[in-house]
């Protein structure tokens, strides 16, 4: 079968690996020059398993009005005269609450357990290097309110077979001694030593080189200029070549679209309506000046709602999302705020261990921002769509890296004909049974 893949992000790469895999001939378009240069170009770092709550809980109306006027909250709602960010957000409201809540939860981890299997798998089978940390992924708190509650949600992922534990001060410091500087504000903190990091973008790369020496065809530098439908199916899909500007239809016996927060209003051209928004999420990355006193353990500061991972020698750090339609510039004082707050945040909590000066004060800090393709349940649509031959793998919101290897492993089983075991509800599949799962071949 010739399966044509729209993206070549984690998604989309992911999803070609596993489809040649299975001895599909792939072709890969992306409007970029080359693999990962959008969503997956320099998020947090984390494969994040244990750490996959959905935004929407019970508490989560209260902050969004609370921090509604703070240009740097951790989730910033912009309105819009945009129909469909209103539409997503009361989508949203109406997922705030337990229910849905563990619901939700329940198949973010069914996913995560099974992505995470699925990257340990094509590293194995390939050695690809990406500064990876199998150290796990802490998390601290600096309010004493906010670490009481952090024992409900690690009992509710021990639940679902993630063990997450609540650690002390003095016992999270032990993990990670570079937060000594900051043990003051810290109260307490879990840890889940199952966790890791590494570069997305770097992994993603070389995966994509990986894919071409198998025969894949990547169209880099080519726009998706429509989806060419007729009698409910997809034939063809036109493409524009950014250089010439040549148009051209390559045809398929399959399409899946993984173009991030693109994939939603590409769909709707051919009357596939997903919920799926753009969350514009920010990071930094400096250059570490101390190594010695640098962070290995990959950790997430709750007051801040921001990650901090170790590259070789430099520290990612990042978070925050902004619910405000497609801009992804960094110019704006919503932009210029977030990004001075990740590099007070990183001297506050470690003092002179990273190089965090401005350009005009001499640094090299490299700030960058890209769209979080986000669903109100912050569940992904992984399957077949109404149009016939026409395939979704997109919404991932903040957990693409985590849950990249798997979905493009699950997406290559389904167009195979197969059904992914794990208790997951793919886009144009019923939900398995606990039955089912308990006596079906994995």
């Amino acid at each position: 079968m010739h399966v044509l893949v729209l993206g070549a992000g984690i998604i989309g790469t992911s999803t070609a690996w596993h489809l040649l895999e299975r001895g599909h001939t792939v072709t890969v378009v992306d409007r970029q020059p080359a693999a990962a240069r959008e969503t997956s170009f320099a998020n947090a770092a984390q494969i994040s398993v244990s750490y996959c709550e959905p935004w929407a809980n019970r508490h989560a109306p209260a902050k969004l009005l609370k921090w509604m006027f703070r240009h740097d909250a951790p989730l910033l709602f912009r309105p819009q005269l945009d129909w469909q960010q209103w539409r997503w957000g009361l989508r949203f409201l109406a997922e705030c609450n337990d229910a849905a809540f563990e619901r939700n939860v329940r198949q973010l981890v069914a996913l995560g357990a099974y992505s995470h299997a699925a990257l340990k798998d094509v590293v194995r089978a390939t050695g690809i290097q990406y500064q990876r940390l199998e150290r796990g992924i802490a998390h601290y708190f600096t309010d004493q309110a906010s670490f009481d509650s952090a024992a409900e949600a690690a009992t509710l992922m021990q639940a679902h077979g993630v063990q997450r534990k609540v650690v002390s001060r003095d016992e999270l410091l032990a993990i990670e001694p570079a937060f000594r500087p900051f043990a003051h504000r810290i109260v307490g903190g879990t840890y889940t030593a199952s966790d890791e990091s590494g570069d997305a973008r770097v992994f993603t790369e070389q995966l994509a080189d990986r894919c071409e020496l198998r025969g894949a065809q990547f169209l880099y530098g080519h726009d998706v200029a429509r989806l060419e439908a007729s009698g409910g199916a997809v034939n063809a899909v036109r493409v524009r070549d950014r250089a010439t500007g040549l148009l051209r239809s390559l045809a398929a016996d399959a399409v899946v679209v993984a173009c991030g927060s693109y994939s939603a209003p590409l769909l709707r051209t051919v009357g596939v309506d997903l919920p799926v928004y753009p969350g514009k999420g920010y990071s930094a990355t400096f250059p570490i000046l101390r190594p010695e006193a640098a962070p290995f353990v990959s950790t997430i500061d709750d007051e801040l709602k921001i990650a901090m991972s170790r590259l070789g020698n430099e520290l990612r750090v990042a978070g925050t999302i902004e619910l405000a339609g497609y801009d992804t510039s960094l110019t704006s004082p919503v932009a210029q705020a977030r990004c001075r707050m990740l590099a007070a945040r990183i001297e506050q909590v470690m003092p002179g261990v990273c190089d965090t000066r401005t350009e005009a004060e001499g640094g090299n800090p490299r700030f960058w921002t890209g769209l979080r393709p986000a669903t109100p349940t912050n569940i992904p649509y992984i399957g077949r769509t109404r149009v016939d031959r026409l395939w979704v793998n997109a919404g991932h919101g903040t957990l693409g890296w985590t849950h990249g290897a798997g979905s493009g492993k699950a997406m290559a089983a389904l167009i195979s004909g197969e059904r992914p075991q794990m208790a997951f509800g793919f886009h144009g599949f019923e939900p398995p049974s606990p039955e089912s799962l308990r006596t079906s071949p994995a």
